[in-house]
C-alpha cells in the first residue's frame, strides 16, 4: 500500500509538471516567439522587408486540463491513503467536524483528502528515568526530594508506561506534545517530592522503602491513567543520601544490628533454658509414669498369678493322680516283665543246651569224620612213600625253604631232552615202574 500511495503521488506530481509545462510551452511560442524573431530579423537585416506574419495556433488548454484533472485525482487519491506503521495508531482529525472519535490501528486507511488528517501516535512501552546524581554518561534529569528532617535525597526512577490506544482522542483533543516532557515528567517528580516529606529519610532508605514505593507508585498510576496513560511499573533503582548523613546512619544501623544481635543471643539463651526446663520436666513426668507403669505391671501380674493359682492347683490335682496311676501302671508292667524275662530266660537256656548238644554231637561227628580221612590220608601217604622213597625229600625240601625249586622228571629218560646228562648210575639203580605202582601227581615217576 505504501508503494502505491508513492507511485500515485509521484504520477500526480509528474501528470501536473506535464500540463504546466505544454501550457507554458504553447503561451511563449504562440506570443513570443514571433516578436523575438523580428527583434533577431532587424538587428541582422536592419534594410530587408519585415517578415510576413504567421498565423498563431491557441494554447492547449484542454490537453493541459486534463492531464492537471489527472494528475489532481492522483494527488488526491495518493492522500486519502494512510499508512499507519506497527506499533502506531492514529485518530482522525476533521478541518470541519473536529476529532473524530475512533482509533486507527496498524494499516492502511481512507480519509478524506484535504479535509481529514490522521495523528499518528506511538503506542509501544515508552520508559521515563531520572538519575539520583549529576551523571554526564546518561545525561538524565536529576530527581532531588527534602525528606521529612529537611535533608536532600536523590532517587533514580523508571516510569515504564504506553499510551492507551482506546483513548486517542482524548489525548488529541487534551494533552500537549510531547507526552513524556509536559505530561508524565512533572507528575512523577511532583509525586514524589509530595510524598516523600511524610517520611524521615531513615525509614525510606530501610524500613519503610516499600510503603514508600507502593504510595508513590499508586499515585503516579491512578494520576497519569486520567491522561490516557497506561502506567506499567515504577521501580526506584537508587536513593542517594548526603554524604554525612549517609555516614551517620550506617554508623547507627551498625549499632542497632550490634544490639539486635545481642538481643537475638539473648532470646537464643533464654529459649535454652526453657527447652533444659522442659527436658527436665519431661524426665520427671516420664519417670513418674514410669514409675506407676511398672507398679501397675506388678499389680497386673500379682493378679494374673492369683488368678493363675485358682487353674493350676486343679491342674496340679489332676498331675499328682496323673502321676500316681503312672507309678502303678509302670509297676505292672515291670512284674509282668519280669515273668516274661523269667520264661524267656528259661526257654533261652533251654535252646541253649539244645544247640550245645546239638554242637557236641556235631563235633562228634565232625572228629570220627576227620579221623576216618586222616586215617586214609595216612594210608595213601605211606603207599605214596613206599612207592616213592624220592617223596620223603622232597616234601623235607619244600618245608625247610620256599626258595628251593623242584622240579619232576621222568626217571626213564624217555622224550627227556636231557638224557645224557641223566644217564647217570642213579638211573640204572632206580626200579621200573610197575604197573601197580601209583602215578605220580607231578607228571612222572620217582
Amino acid at each position: 500500500m505504501l508503494f502505491l500511495k508513492g507511485l500515485l503521488f509521484t504520477a500526480g506530481i509528474a501528470l501536473l509538471i506535464a500540463a504546466a509545462f505544454i501550457v507554458a510551452y504553447d503561451s511563449i511560442y504562440l506570443y513570443e516567439l514571433d516578436r523575438i524573431a523580428r527583434r533577431l530579423f532587424t538587428k541582422v537585416a536592419p534594410d530587408a522587408p519585415p517578415p510576413v506574419p504567421r498565423t498563431r495556433k491557441p494554447v492547449r488548454w484542454i490537453v493541459a486540463g486534463k492531464i492537471a484533472g489527472g494528475s489532481i485525482a492522483a494527488l488526491l487519491i495518493s492522500l486519502s491513503i494512510v499508512v499507519i506503521p506497527d506499533g502506531m495508531a492514529g485518530v482522525r482529525v476533521s478541518q470541519i467536524s473536529g476529532i473524530r472519535p475512533g482509533t486507527l490501528y496498524a494499516g492502511a486507511h481512507l480519509v478524506v483528502p484535504l479535509v481529514q488528517r490522521v495523528s499518528i501516535y506511538d503506542i509501544r512501552d515508552q520508559v521515563y528515568a531520572t538519575a539520583a546524581q549529576e551523571n554526564t554518561k546518561d545525561h538524565l534529569a536529576v530527581l532531588n526530594v527534602e525528606a521529612q528532617e529537611g535533608l536532600p535525597m536523590g532517587i533514580a526512577v523508571a516510569v515504564r508506561y504506553r499510551l492507551d490506544p482506546r483513548r486517542l482522542d482524548y489525548v488529541e483533543a487534551n494533552i500537549p506534545q510531547p507526552i513524556d516532557e509536559k505530561i508524565v515528567a512533572p507528575i512523577v517528580e511532583a509525586t514524589f517530592r509530595e510524598v516523600a516529606p511524610e517520611y524521615v529519610v531513615r525509614d525510606i532508605f530501610s524500613e519503610k522503602r516499600f510503603e514508600f514505593h507502593q504510595r508513590v507508585s499508586d499515585l503516579i498510576t491512578s494520576r497519569l491513567a486520567g491522561d490516557a496513560i497506561v502506567v506499567k511499573e515504577v521501580l526506584v533503582r537508587r536513593i542517594v543520601l548526603p554524604p554525612e548523613y549517609a555516614q551517620g546512619l550506617q554508623n547507627i544501623l551498625l549499632k542497632e544490628q550490634q544490639g539486635e544481635e545481642m538481643t537475638f543471643e539473648q532470646e537464643i539463651e533464654a529459649k535454652r533454658v526453657k527447652i533444659a526446663e522442659y527436658q527436665a520436666e519431661e524426665n520427671k513426668v516420664r519417670q513418674v509414669k514410669q514409675a506407676e507403669a511398672s507398679a501397675q505391671a506388678r499389680v497386673i501380674a500379682a493378679k494374673a498369678e492369683s488368678d493363675a493359682m485358682q487353674y493350676t492347683l486343679p491342674l496340679k490335682q489332676k498331675q499328682i493322680e496323673q502321676a500316681r496311676l503312672e507309678a502303678k501302671a509302670r509297676k505292672e508292667a515291670t512284674l509282668e516283665n519280669a515273668q516274661a524275662d523269667a520264661q524267656a530266660k528259661v526257654i533261652d537256656s533251654q535252646a541253649e543246651q539244645q544247640s550245645q548238644e546239638l554242637l557236641a554231637k556235631a563235633d562228634a561227628d565232625r572228629i570220627r569224620i576227620t579221623g576216618a580221612a586222616e586215617a586214609q590220608e595216612l594210608q595213601l601217604e605211606a603207599a605214596a612213600i613206599k612207592g616213592n622213597p624220592l617223596l620223603i625229600q622232597k616234601i623235607v625240601a619244600e618245608k625247610l625253604s620256599d626258595k628251593v625249586r623242584i622240579m619232576m622228571v621222568p626217571m626213564d629218560g624217555k622224550f627227556f631232552f636231557t638224557n645224557g646228562v641223566l644217564d647217570a648210575p642213579l638211573g640204572t639203580d632206580a626200579p621200573p615202574a610197575t604197573a601197580n605202582d601209583p602215578p605220580n601227581p607231578r607228571g612222572g615217576n620217582q
